[in-house]
């Protein structure tokens, strides 16, 4: 304790140091504290956005399809395969897939024909919510279709125009049908605003001539999730099948994910250096302006540990100061940004690795994103007292009460 109170008052006999030490700590504390929040907040809002809207935690192929999508290769027991997922606790909903040609006026466009039972899979994609203009699918009118944004844009539609759409069905004739726009989706994903066209299951089946089976299963994602162990659960559903989760369908994306932990590590690094400069200058000052004070305290028999000690104390005081006032600077705008976020504004839409950026982006508080910023500082400081700790220790009494 008596260290403790003397350290206590060493640090603030050079008032103007202490403070502006403590202000750097502080400051640089409570921006790591925010932007770990901030980049958290996007990666868990694209991966809960991406997985929710249209690609769930994974999905159910043929063998080969993913390899050469073919409107041939179905899978003839989905229905089964969906029972089984769905028994397991897993909500799982079948799609048919297949490419084609859509024209209104002189207009036209390549897109991508999504078959949809509406009412299986409102309980495990939320893209049914995502709709700008009109309204969603609905059994009971089977010639209605819903566009993707920019789609809808290419081709001039709006809710209630007509559109016509071209392929070949499965017994090779011509593929033709008049469809409704329905909807207009809000921006989803690249794919799906460019080309997406989504179209009633049973709709699909008469345009293209196909009387049973599925192209693609999406799984719901879990509030948990364990990726190998759900993988292997969904495949022992769907034997003979491949099975696909998010990783495995968009790896760009699950390598940015994976990437973050490093990005926030070097730039904590690099924060964290330019406050060990600060705290190593202002220490070195410390001792060199307290040299002979040392050497009286060694000359009385004060023992280099008890200097080492004393040097440390003073350093995780001014740190234990900085993390109060660094923690409590960064609540106020973390309170904000996890609340009320930042508005993307003119942003909003931008596609990035098949996902879309949303209008409001929000913060993600969590332990993590406090512990390892202040963990970091505390280690940082640690190493960085090293040097004029041990200085201060070792210096021989009678040269120290010499110093000039």
């Amino acid at each position: 304790m008596g260290i403790l109170r003397l350290a206590w008052r060493n640090i603030w006999r050079n008032t103007r140091r202490t403070a502006v030490t403590v202000a750097a700590m502080a400051l640089s504390l409570a921006v790591t504290i925010v932007y770990a929040a901030m980049v958290e907040g996007y990666m868990v809002t694209m991966e809960r956005d991406a997985l929710d809207a249209e690609m769930g935690v994974a999905q159910v192929f043929a063998q080969g399809y993913q390899d050469r999508p073919s409107i041939y290769s179905v899978m003839e027991d989905a229905p089964a395969v969906v029972d089984r997922l769905r028994a397991a606790g897993l909500p799982a909903a079948a799609r048919l897939l297949g490419g084609g040609l859509m024209a209104a006026g002189e207009s036209s466009a390549g897109v991508q024909l999504r078959g949809i039972d509406v009412a299986a899979e409102q309980d495990v994609l939320s893209v049914a919510g995502m709709v700008k203009e009109g309204r969603w699918l609905d059994a009971a009118h089977p010639n209605g279709v819903v566009l993707g944004l920019r789609l809808a844009r290419t081709l001039g539609v709006t809710v209630g125009d007509e559109v016509v759409m071209l392929s070949q069905a499965t017994d090779g004739s011509i593929a033709n049908s008049l469809g409704v726009v329905r909807g207009v989706l809000a921006t989803v994903s690249e794919p799906t605003d460019r080309a997406g066209v989504f179209m009633t299951a049973a709709a699909f089946r008469e345009f293209f001539q196909l009387d049973k089976g599925a192209h693609q299963i999406i799984v719901k994602r879990p509030d948990v999730v364990d990726l190998p162990a759900l993988e292997a659960h969904i495949q022992a559903a769907a034997p003979g099948h491949q099975v696909m989760t998010w990783r495995a369908l968009v790896p760009v994306m699950a390598t940015m994910m994976d990437s973050v932990g490093g990005l926030m590590a070097f730039l904590m690094f690099i924060i964290n250096v330019a406050i060990a400069i600060v705290i190593l200058n202002a220490m070195l000052m410390a001792v060199f302006e307290r040299i002979k004070e040392f050497g009286v305290l060694k000359a009385l028999g004060v023992a280099p540990l008890q200097v080492l000690a004393i040097i440390y104390a003073e350093s995780f005081l001014q740190v234990g100061v900085a993390l109060i006032v660094g923690v409590l600077a960064a609540a106020g705008p973390l309170a904000y940004l996890v609340t009320v976020g930042v508005n993307m504004g003119a942003l909003a839409g931008v596609g990035a690795m098949g996902t879309s950026m949303v209008s409001q982006w929000h913060a993600v508080a969590s332990v993590r994103g406090v512990v390892t910023p202040v963990g970091m500082m505390v280690w940082v400081v640690l190493v960085a007292v090293l040097y004029p700790a041990v200085k201060a220790a070792v210096i021989e009494p009678v040269t120290a009460m010499h110093h000039r």
